[in-house]
């Protein structure tokens, strides 16, 4: 089929009649699906059932170096799990601050203390008149719903293949003392599944903000989420990259054992330079004595190390992956050359990013919505919920069964040239 911007207004209007009796179709099914978030489905979670087993009421629940787990203490994390989470990082455990379940709760937190008490003897944000941060677009939504929670202006940043405008970035912290970070998804990052490229980091790692306070909030939620064993992509280590160039103290490393066993019930980890590390337990010794270590050892028991754990992502990848590859091989055989929808096709992470004609994103998840399936909804990849554009649709394949996503995708395939066929007819 052609283009539809290469169709007469008789053939586009027929075009439209038959895609609007298929949706009738769809409406009368009264479908109940859900594509909106990125959370692992049932087979995911039962490749870590074992977990449940490595501890019971008569195991030694002492670490190595003899600490009791059941007992009170270990605030920055036992040893093991530091170790086994320095390793997924690519950080030196002596770097690293084990949490309890949510890296963004550590997110939160860093932003709070920040906001409450400044960064390293730096002046507290809110006592600041103004207080700015970086947002790569599309990007992560709950990155946003933080820094809008605190009342923390959002400048947005396009993102390509290679990460965020680097001339854009380096320019406005140079600039503005009053931008104090940035949100980063750097590795299959949420939700175009790109990879920051090694020139990129290293010009993260080199940045000369005006602000002395600035940090990066470099959230590498997807370090060993790989969909394919023989092509994946590699990021440089931040933390080693900005030591390299004098700037230590730059960056807040996130990581989570989140979406590698249980969501609900994993683990979390800060990494982060020596001096962040010492501002950072001024604040953490009076809001806890230490968190989950039995939960902790759960997992360094189940894993045992690092070989371990990235076996048990090739059992995630096994499920994951024919999912990708379905939707991306139906948008391609529903949509391609009709010029209406592009799309990302990532080798890891858990999106595929989505970009409609202008002005059609918040319809065509209407439409979908109105038929039966749930989608993140359109906007909410970028800051405040407003993409200037309207294009911008987060895919999450992971959470429904096959037979559930490939109806999904049908009928996202089937509101893309619904909606386009109407934009079009009324330009």
């Amino acid at each position: 089929m052609k283009a539809y911007s290469e169709m007469s207004k008789e053939e586009l209007k027929a075009e439209l009649d038959g895609l609007e009796k298929e949706y009738e179709k769809y409406l009368a099914m009264n479908l109940h699906l859900d594509m909106s978030r990125g959370k692992p489905c049932k087979e995911q979670l039962d490749i870590s059932m074992g977990m449940m087993d490595v501890l019971n009421s008569k195991v030694d629940l002492r670490c190595e170096d003899g600490t009791d787990c059941r007992n009170y203490g270990c605030l920055d994390g036992i040893p093991e799990a530091k170790q086994l989470m320095g390793d997924m990082m690519e950080n030196h455990p002596d770097n690293i601050i084990i949490y309890g379940n949510s890296s963004l709760n550590v997110m939160y937190d860093t932003v709070a203390r920040a906001m409450t008490h400044g960064i390293m003897g730096n002046t507290p944000w809110c006592r600041l008149d103004k207080v700015k941060f970086l947002c790569p677009v599309p990007g992560y939504d709950r990155h946003f719903a933080i820094t809008e929670y605190f009342g923390i202006e959002m400048i947005p940043v396009p993102m390509s293949p290679e990460g965020p405008d680097m001339d854009m970035v380096e320019k406005l912290v140079a600039e503005d003392d009053a931008i104090k970070g940035i949100w980063c998804v750097p590795k299959y990052s949420n939700p175009q599944g790109y990879s920051y490229s090694d020139a990129t980091v290293r010009r993260f790692a080199r940045l000369k903000p005006k602000a002395t306070d600035f940090r990066i909030f470099w959230d590498n939620a997807y370090g060993i989420h790989h969909l394919y064993d023989d092509d994946q992509d590699y990021l440089v280590e931040i933390l080693a990259e900005c030591k390299r160039a004098g700037n230590p103290d730059i960056v807040y490393k996130f990581a989570s054992t989140s979406k590698i066993t249980f969501p609900g019930s994993g683990i979390a980890a800060l990494a982060t330079s020596l001096n962040n590390l010492e501002d950072i337990k001024k604040q953490l010794k009076n809001q806890t004595i230490g968190h989950d270590k039995v939960n902790q050892l759960r997992h360094v028991r189940f894993f045992k190390d690092i070989h371990g754990m990235t076996e048990h992502m090739k059992k995630h990848a096994d499920i994951i992956r024919p999912k990708f590859e379905m939707v991306e091989q139906m948008l391609e055989e529903g949509l391609s050359g009709l010029g209406i929808g592009e799309w990302t096709k990532p080798k890891g992470g858990y999106f595929i990013s989505f970009d409609s004609l202008e002005g059609c994103a918040k319809e065509i998840v209407g439409k979908a919505k109105k038929a039966g399936v749930v989608m993140t909804g359109a906007g909410a990849t970028w800051p405040y919920g407003k993409d200037p554009k309207d294009s911008n649709i987060r895919i999450a394949p992971t959470l429904p069964p096959v037979n559930e996503l490939k109806t999904a995708t049908e009928l996202f395939v089937l509101c893309v040239k619904l909606v386009s066929a109407q934009k079009l007819l009324e330009g």
